[in-house]
C-alpha cells in the first residue's frame, strides 16, 4: 500500500493533480501501430465560442465512461477532441467587439477581419476544452483538431471538388432561409420554428365577378405576387382558372392558376403566389412559369415595388399595407391574434425571411439513400432502436442542402469565375487561371463538421490513424442533434469513404431538464452550471448523477440535491476504504480458497461476481443508468451497510486474515468498476489501497462464476432479516442503540453459527438469561432480558394509548367505507385516501399488539 488517506474527502485536493498525472503519463494517447483491437470515438466538436453546459457534461461523461472501460478491457482507445469554427456565431462575436470601437468588418476588409478572428480564437476561443479537463475527459489531446486547421481545410476542399465532379454540388437560384440580421443564408437545421402571434388577413383581388379573395399571414409580400392559385378540383373557382385578376396596390394583372399543392380547406382556398419569397410558391411558379418578383432587399426592407412602402422594414410595411387595403375597402376578414409557426435564426433569433437567391447546394437524394440503407441493412445500429423512425423520417425526406454562407469566417468556397462566365473548382495544390475571381462566400459550418469522422484522421491521405480507427466504434450524442449533425456525417462519410459509414453505432441520449422536467433556460432561471457544481461537489459527483439518470434516448431530470447525494456516495466510498485500510484490508497475495471462507465472505464475493457481470453487460448496451444503480446499491448497501457491519466481529478477532483479504479484493474490483464513471476518487482510493500505478491502465474486472454461492446469499439474507427485525424491536421499545442488552438466539442449522456476529452488530450480550421479551423471525427466535432496560409500565401505557387511537381510526374508516350513501357521493381521491388509512391503521394495530405482547410483565 502506498500511503494513508486523508481523514475526509476533498475533491479539490485531488482532481487537477490526478488529471495532469494522466496526461503527462500519456495514458490517453492512442497508438495507431498497436496490435490491440481499436475502439474510437470522435467528440462532437463544440463551438469555439462555447462554454461547457450541462448537456456537454452529460455527453462527455458517457463518452468518457465508454472510453475508460474499453481502455481497461485492453482496447487501443482513441477519443479524439476538437472544436468547430462556428461560422455565424464566431463572426458575430468578433463583429460585436469591433462595434464597441465603432467599426464594422467592412472597415477592416476581409483579410484583416479574418486575421482578427484568428487572434480572438487564440486569446479567447476554446475555453470549453480546458473545462473538459475539469470533468476528467480522457481525450487524446495530441490529436486535438479544429475545423479550420490546414489539414481540415485540405479535406474540405478535396471533398467539395470530389462531390462537384460527381454532380452532387450545384449552383442555382432557389428559395433559401435568409437572416436579415446575420446577412447570410441558413440551412433548414439552422432555423428554429416557434409559435408567433401574427394576423391572418383575407384580401379581395380584382373587381366584381372577376374578384377573388386570398388569405395570407404576410400581406406585405403581395406586391411580389405573380399569380393566384386554387386547387384544380375546387368547384368555387374552376370557372376562374386561366383568367386574370387585378393585383391591388401595384395595379398589375396576374393569372389565376390551378395547382394540387393548394389546400382548399385553408383560408378561402385561394392563395397568393409570391415566387421570390416563399418556398412552396417557388415550386408552383416553376411548374406554371409564373414570374419571380423580388420586392425586398437583404436587410428585410421593402425595395423595388414602386410604391409608398419602399424603404419600410418588412414588419412596418405589414401594418402599413393592411391599413392601405382597409382604406381601399379590400379587407374582407381579419383574424388577430393568429398563432402560427415562424422560422427564427438559431444564432440571433431574428425572424427568417424566405428569399430567392443564387446559392450552392448539395444534391442530397443519393447521399440520403445511402445513409438510410446503412441503418436498414444493419451496417449502423441506432441505440435505442425506438429512435430509428425519427432518423428515417428525416433522412428519407431531406431537401437539397444550401451550403453557401455570406460570411467571411469559414472555408472559402473553392470556386473561381472567369471573365467569360467560366467556372473552375480549384482543389488542393491547384491554382485558378489568371484573371479568375474566387467566390466570396464560405461553406456552411456543417459541411466541414460533417467530415469530422474521417477528416480528423488525416483524409484524404491514407494515414495510419484512418486505417486503424475508421470507422469509429460509436457516436454518442443527444437525440436533438440527430438531424443536425449525425445525418450529415452519415452522408458525407459514406460518400468520401467509398460506402463505409462513419460509425458502427449511434448512441442517442436525452436532454437534461430541471427537477420538474422543464427545459433549462436562462429566462426560467433553472440552468445548472456544471462548473459551479463541480466546484461545489466535485466532478465525480456530477458525473455519477448524470450517468445515473442516463437511460438511452430519454430525457432526464436533474436537481442540485441529487448531485449532493452523489457527493455523499463519494464520501461513503472514501470512508469505507479508509476503514478497510485501518483494519488491515489487503490486496496482497492470492484470494483464500472459497472453501476456507465463512458464509459472509462467500456472500460478498458472490454479490461482487454478479455485480461485475451485470454492470459489464449493461455498460456494453449503453444502459448507464441501470449500471450506476447496481453499483450504487452494491457499494452502499451490500458492502458498507452489511458486509462491513456483520464482519466487524471478525475484524476485532485474531482470525481475520481471510476477511481482510476478501475486503481488499472487493474494494479493488469495485473501484475498477466505478472508475469509468467516477475517475478521480476511484484513482486516489485505488492507488492508495493497492500501491499500483493507475486505474486508467488497470484491467477491467471479470466475473468469477466460481464465487457465485446461492446458499451463502440465502443465509446472509436471513441474517439481514433478523438484524432488521431486532433493530426495529429495539427502536419500538425505545432502547438506546448504545445500550447492550442481555439476549440469546434460539436457532438451528447454519444460521446458529452466526449468532455472535449478529449480536456484535446488534449490541446484544449473549448468555443464559431469563427472557422477558422475544422476537421471532421465521424459525429463529431472539429472546431478551429487558429488566432495567426500559420502564415497562410507562412503555405499556404508551403502546396501549397508541393502540386505542389506531383502533378508533380503523373503525371510523370502516364506517365510511360501509356507508353506501357516502361512497356514492365521495370523490374517488377521498375514497382512495380512506382505504389507505384503513390499511395503515390495520398494520399499526398488528405492530402495536405485537409490541405489547413482547413486553415483559410488570
Amino acid at each position: 500500500m502506498s500511503g494513508d488517506l486523508a481523514s475526509s474527502f476533498s475533491p479539490a485536493d485531488i482532481e487537477a493533480t490526478l488529471y495532469q498525472k494522466w496526461v503527462s503519463a500519456g495514458y490517453f494517447t492512442a497508438d495507431a501501430t498497436s496490435s490491440k483491437p481499436a475502439f474510437s470515438i470522435v467528440l462532437p466538436p463544440p463551438n469555439v465560442t462555447g462554454v461547457l453546459h450541462i448537456g456537454h457534461a452529460l455527453d462527455q461523461t458517457l463518452q468518457d465512461c465508454l472510453s475508460r472501460m474499453k481502455r481497461m478491457k485492453g482496447f487501443e482507445v482513441l477519443w479524439l477532441p476538437g472544436m468547430d469554427h462556428a461560422g455565424i456565431a464566431t463572426q458575430n462575436v468578433v463583429e460585436k467587439q469591433l462595434a464597441t470601437d465603432g467599426k464594422s468588418r467592412h472597415d477592416l476588409g476581409r483579410e484583416e477581419f479574418v486575421k482578427k478572428v484568428w487572434e480572438w480564437k487564440a486569446e479567447s476561443g476554446g475555453a470549453i476544452l480546458e473545462q473538459m479537463k475539469r470533468l476528467g475527459s480522457s481525450v487524446d489531446w495530441s490529436r486535438e483538431r479544429f475545423t479550420m486547421d490546414e489539414a481540415m481545410s485540405n479535406s474540405v476542399v478535396t471533398l467539395f471538388k470530389k462531390m462537384h465532379d460527381a454532380g452532387l454540388i450545384y449552383r442555382a437560384e432557389r428559395i433559401i432561409n435568409w437572416c436579415p440580421r446575420c446577412l447570410t443564408a441558413l440551412s433548414d437545421i439552422e432555423v428554429e420554428h416557434q409559435d408567433d402571434s401574427g394576423e391572418f388577413v383575407s384580401v379581395r383581388y380584382g373587381e366584381g365577378e372577376q374578384s377573388i379573395t386570398v388569405a395570407t399571414t404576410r400581406p406585405e409580400t403581395m406586391m411580389g405576387d405573380g399569380a393566384v392559385a386554387v386547387h384544380p378540383d375546387d368547384p368555387r373557382y374552376k370557372h376562374m382558372v386561366g383568367t386574370s385578376v387585378l393585383l391591388p396596390l401595384v395595379n398589375r394583372m396576374i393569372p389565376i392558376i390551378a395547382d394540387e399543392l393548394v389546400d382548399p380547406d385553408f383560408g378561402t382556398g385561394a392563395v397568393k403566389v409570391t415566387a421570390a419569397h416563399d418556398p412552396n410558391d417557388f415550386e408552383m411558379a416553376v411548374r406554371h412559369n409564373v414570374p419571380f418578383v423580388v420586392i425586398m432587399n437583404e436587410h428585410g426592407v421593402m425595395d423595388g415595388t414602386g410604391t409608398e412602402f419602399d424603404g419600410m422594414d418588412r414588419f412596418e410595411a405589414r401594418v402599413a399595407v393592411v391599413e392601405k387595403l382597409r382604406s381601399l375597402g379590400r379587407i374582407v376578414a381579419e383574424k388577430r391574434p393568429y398563432i402560427h409557426a415562424v422560422g427564427h435564426c438559431s444564432r440571433c433569433d431574428t425572424t427568417v425571411e424566405p428569399r430567392l437567391s443564387k446559392q450552392w447546394f448539395v444534391k442530397v437524394a443519393p447521399l440520403a439513400k445511402a445513409s438510410a440503407d446503412a441503418v436498414r441493412n444493419g451496417s449502423v445500429t441506432i441505440e435505442p432502436k425506438e429512435l430509428e423512425p425519427r432518423y428515417f423520417d428525416w433522412v428519407d425526406n431531406m431537401h437539397d442542402w444550401c451550403i453557401s454562407r455570406q460570411l467571411w469566417w469559414g472555408h472559402r468556397i473553392p470556386v473561381w469565375y472567369g471573365p467569360n462566365g467560366d467556372v473552375v473548382v480549384v482543389g488542393p495544390g491547384e491554382s485558378a487561371p489568371a484573371g479568375y475571381t474566387q467566390d466570396p462566400d464560405v461553406l456552411d459550418t456543417w459541411f466541414s463538421s460533417g467530415q469530422w469522422a474521417f477528416s480528423t484522421f488525416g483524409w484524404p491521405e491514407k494515414t495510419a490513424d484512418l486505417a486503424k480507427f475508421y470507422p469509429t466504434s460509436v457516436l454518442v450524442t443527444g437525440y436533438d442533434i440527430l438531424f443536425f449533425w449525425v445525418v450529415r456525417m452519415m452522408m458525407m462519410s459514406t460518400f468520401a469513404m467509398d460506402g463505409v459509414p462513419p460509425f458502427k453505432t449511434i448512441m442517442l441520449h436525452g436532454l437534461v431538464r430541471d427537477q420538474f422536467g422543464k427545459k433549462m433556460s436562462k429566462s426560467r432561471g433553472n440552468v445548472i452550471d456544471p462548473i459551479e457544481f463541480m466546484d461545489k461537489y466535485g466532478a465525480d459527483a456530477l458525473r455519477f448523477t448524470l450517468a445515473r439518470g442516463a437511460n438511452p434516448g430519454t430525457d432526464q431530470a436533474l436537481a442540485e440535491d441529487w448531485i449532493g447525494g452523489s457527493r455523499n456516495f463519494a464520501t461513503k466510498l472514501w470512508n469505507a476504504t479508509r476503514f478497510a485500510m485501518m483494519n488491515g484490508a489487503t490486496v496482497e497475495g492470492e484470494l483464500p480458497a472459497v472453501d476456507s471462507l465463512n458464509a459472509i465472505d462467500k456472500w460478498i464475493l458472490s454479490r461482487l461476481s454478479e455485480t461485475v457481470s451485470e454492470v459489464d453487460s449493461l455498460l456494453e448496451k449503453y444502459e448507464f443508468a441501470r449500471a450506476c444503480e447496481i453499483l450504487y446499491h452494491f457499494a452502499w448497501d451490500d458492502l458498507c451497510d452489511w458486509y462491513l457491519e456483520v464482519s466487524k466481529e471478525t475484524f476485532a478477532g485474531a482470525d481475520s486474515q481471510n476477511t481482510k483479504r476478501v475486503l481488499g479484493h472487493v474494494l479493488d474490483q469495485l473501484l475498477r468498476l466505478l472508475h469509468p464513471v467516477m475517475p478521480f476518487i476511484t484513482e486516489q482510493l485505488w492507488t492508495t489501497l493497492t500501491g499500483a500505478e493507475s486505474l486508467v491502465i488497470a484491467k477491467w474486472p471479470v466475473a468469477d462464476a466460481a464465487h457465485v454461492d446461492k446458499a451463502s446469499e440465502k443465509l446472509v439474507t436471513q441474517m439481514q432479516e433478523i438484524i432488521t427485525d431486532v433493530r426495529r424491536f429495539r427502536n419500538d421499545q425505545g432502547i438506546k442503540t448504545s445500550l447492550k442488552i442481555p439476549a440469546r438466539f434460539v436457532a438451528k442449522g447454519a444460521i446458529a453459527d452466526y449468532s455472535s456476529a449478529m449480536a456484535f452488530v446488534l449490541r446484544l450480550e449473549l448468555g443464559e438469561i431469563t427472557p422477558s421479551a422475544k422476537v421471532e423471525i421465521g424459525s429463529v427466535k431472539v429472546e431478551f432480558d429487558l429488566t432495567g432496560s426500559i420502564d415497562v409500565v410507562a412503555e405499556r401505557a404508551r403502546l396501549e394509548k397508541d393502540l386505542a387511537a389506531a383502533i378508533k381510526d380503523k373503525q371510523t374508516a370502516e364506517v365510511k367505507l360501509n356507508n353506501d350513501g357516502f361512497m356514492a357521493k365521495a370523490p374517488e381521491s377521498v375514497v382512495v385516501e380512506i382505504r389507505e388509512r384503513l390499511a395503515k391503521t390495520s398494520s399499526d394495530i398488528e405492530r402495536l399488539t405485537a409490541q405489547l405482547g413482547a413486553l415483559p410483565s410488570a
